[in-house]
């Protein structure tokens, strides 16, 4: 049943403790046996051996679980999707692809650190998907921790409503239970493993506390939901199931983010959070319908989660497996597919035969019968679907919406220790592209190297060491290189004539173009300015084809240009001489020579740069990020440490880590990422 399903994610910073959670949540929930922690590298959930070795989450895993959900006269059984996002910075895209296919999530906060800057970028991420989420502040035991602060700093730096639904019994050492602001009971957590969950009324010194934060639950609550603030004026009390349906509808609607407490590490709090899921989180049913496009009737519509529908699925991430070759992981929006089956690529137009159909449980799997809508799995025996395609009929040509990744920044040369390597570096380079849309590799043509790209110095070093010891392909490795990008600061038009005679035939074609600049982060446009009835369609496609081509070649030092608007202003066609070949190379060679005339500028990429640091060290701190060519933006005060929010160009942030632990006694973190492209400073 749809209303027994939840798909969600767990989200937050690197080291919040997501992973950590999820193995509680797998333990409590009976799908493992043994609390796997990641310190020791035994995390069910981190299965890639570099992940195990560095401790963080490089790919998100995916895992099913079952919760049997006992309440008043109630006993249902749940099943829960989960997938376990990275919080590094350089994985975003596995945290973006995720959350295209998710319904609900949960968002880890630090009780020490509070919003930290990753939590605010996959925050947006979620709203802009209209993902539900519900608030767990971790780490409860650790000295510093304060779960009010982080409340305020959810308000603050998310601009979000929280509504505390517990509060703790204590912090730091001295951290005991929660006090469920719901049932108004206290909890604690006892066994070895924390597995038995005790409920005793509220202990008198604590109950003043209580009746304050309730009535701010109630209060929260009341600015969104008018039957709570009718039962709050009755005086009557307001019943616990009004409370929980009311609570989960603005839950439903983003109004509200219900917060919850915790210590992961210590085994107290899962259990009440897995409940949380089932509470406030949606089923498959009740979220936001799917966006599609028709391509035969043009035009938008939506699509109900229905098992009886056509089916429709997006391909939201491809895994590489030895034995299998590519996982497709799908979620099903309408229909179902069963093993055997063709389905239809829309995007590609091809179709293609599903083999098996598997239920992942990290790196391990387990056949299914069908994958219906409203639940995720891995498809076997697609060779050409990639992330973001749109599976569905033939009959029926939808188009989901497309996920958006934002584009490399770095990239080193890379080298096969032989000539007999190349063609197997070449093989491993293609496998990784395909997994990854945010990595991707290239011939440079004058130099013949191969050159890859990713989003930051661990996510190459990641990607370098797959190639070395998963792939086991023999390579050198060039130090890293910024990717600059060019674009043009001045208007100019330009005429221009090709003519040249191939195998006896003439190809002739002039044409004026108008080249300008366009405002920063805008894009690139092409617009055709003509109206000739005359020309054939093709010459036209052959003209916007040699100007995109031009674009991506660059104008002085070949690097790709963005930012620049080309208008075709005339063109000249003879039907004897005038080639789609003649007007393409034109377009081509009057691009080049009117941006050349544009005064052609260099740009650099420019990375957002988060340093949190403690008191004591921030003047040392800024003088370091300011010797690196960083502004410095913000400052403000935390409870444990100060944030420092500065721009700094990346050429510049090379081993930045490294210095950074020098000037602050290794107390000192930081987070970047691509912001935008901007002058060489």
């Amino acid at each position: 049943m749809l209303n027994t399903i939840r798909n969600i994610g767990i989200m937050a910073h690197i080291d919040a403790g997501k992973t950590t959670t999820t193995e509680r949540i797998l333990y409590y929930t009976g799908k493992s046996h043994k609390i796997g922690e990641v310190d020791d590298g035994e995390a069910i959930m981190d299965w890639m051996e570099q992940e195990q070795e560095r401790g963080i989450t490089i790919q998100s895993a995916a895992t099913t679980t079952y919760w049997q959900r006992f309440f008043k006269d109630k006993n249902e059984k749940f099943q829960i999707n989960i997938i376990d996002t990275p919080g590094h910075v350089d994985f975003t895209a596995e945290v973006e692809r995720s959350l295209r296919v998710l319904d609900g999530a949960i968002a880890i906060f630090d009780a020490v650190r509070g919003v930290e800057p990753q939590t605010e970028t996959v925050w947006k991420q979620a709203a802009r998907y209209g993902v539900p989420c519900i608030g767990y502040v971790n780490k409860m035991d650790r000295v510093g921790a304060d779960f009010f602060h982080v409340l305020e700093d959810i308000k603050t730096k998310l601009a979000a409503t929280p509504a505390a639904v517990q509060i703790p019994i204590g912090k730091e050492n001295g951290f005991e239970g929660i006090i469920d602001l719901i049932t108004m009971e206290e909890i604690r957590f006892v066994g070895s493993e924390g597995e038995q969950v005790e409920r005793c009324p509220i202990a008198a010194e604590r109950a003043s506390l209580a009746d304050e934060w309730r009535e701010k639950l109630l209060d929260t609550l009341s600015g969104v939901s008018d039957a709570v603030t009718e039962a709050y004026l009755s005086g009557c009390g307001i019943p616990e199931a009004l409370l929980r349906a009311e609570l989960r509808r603005a839950t439903l609607s983003r109004a509200v983010l219900p917060v919850l407490a915790g210590a992961s590490r210590r085994n107290r709090g899962v259990q009440p959070l897995i409940d949380a899921v089932v509470d406030y989180l949606p089923s498959p049913a009740e979220a936001k319908p799917a966006q599609a496009f028709n391509l035969k009737k043009e035009e938008e519509s939506e699509i109900p989660c229905d098992a009886k529908g056509a089916p429709i699925g997006l391909v939201f991430k491809i895994q590489n497996d030895r034995e299998a070759g590519s996982l497709c992981y799908v979620r099903m929006y309408s229909g179902k597919i069963t093993p055997g089956t063709a389905v239809f690529n829309t995007g590609k137009k091809k179709r293609e035969r599903v083999n098996r159909i598997l239920r992942m449980h990290s790196n391990k799997s387990e056949p299914l019968d069908e994958l219906t809508a409203g639940d995720i799995g891995v498809l076997i025996g697609l060779k050409l679907a990639q992330t973001g395609d749109t599976l569905g009929s033939e009959g029926i040509p939808l188009v989901l919406e497309k996920m958006r990744f934002p584009e490399p920044v770095i990239s080193v040369s890379i080298e096969p220790a032989t000539a007999s390597e190349r063609e197997r570096l070449k093989d491993a380079l293609a496998i990784l592209a395909r997994e990854d849309p945010t990595f991707t590799a290239r011939e440079n043509e004058d130099t013949g190297q191969l050159i890859i790209s990713g989003m930051g110095e661990l996510h190459i070093d990641v990607l370098v060491t797959r190639i070395l010891k998963e792939f086991r392909v023999e390579a050198r490795v060039g130090n890293p290189q910024v990717t600059y990008r060019e674009t043009v600061s001045a208007v100019v038009e330009k005429n221009y004539q090709f003519s040249r005679i191939l195998a006896g035939k003439e190809n002739a074609a002039a044409l004026t173009l108008c080249i300008e600049p366009l405002p920063r982060g805008s894009g690139n446009r092409y617009v055709c300015a003509v109206r000739a009835p005359d020309v054939p369609e093709a010459v036209f496609n052959a003209v916007q084809r040699g100007v995109m081509n031009a674009l991506s070649s660059g104008i002085a030092l070949g690097y790709p240009c963005i930012d620049v608007g080309v208008t075709l202003k005339s063109l000249d066609y003879a039907p004897l001489t005038g080639t789609e070949f003649a007007f393409e190379a034109c377009a081509s060679m009057c691009f080049d020579e009117a941006a050349g005339a544009a005064q052609p500028v260099l740009l650099e990429p420019v990375m957002a740069v988060a340093i949190t640091s403690p008191k004591d060290f921030v003047g040392e701190v800024m003088s370091l990020l300011t010797q690196r060519g960083g502004q410095v933006e913000s400052l403000s005060s935390g409870a444990a440490a100060d944030e420092i929010k500065s721009s700094a160009p990346m050429a510049k942030m090379f081993g930045f880590m490294t210095a950074l632990r020098s000037v602050s006694q290794g107390r000192a973190d930081f987070t970047m990422t691509f912001s935008h492209f901007d002058k060489r400073r």
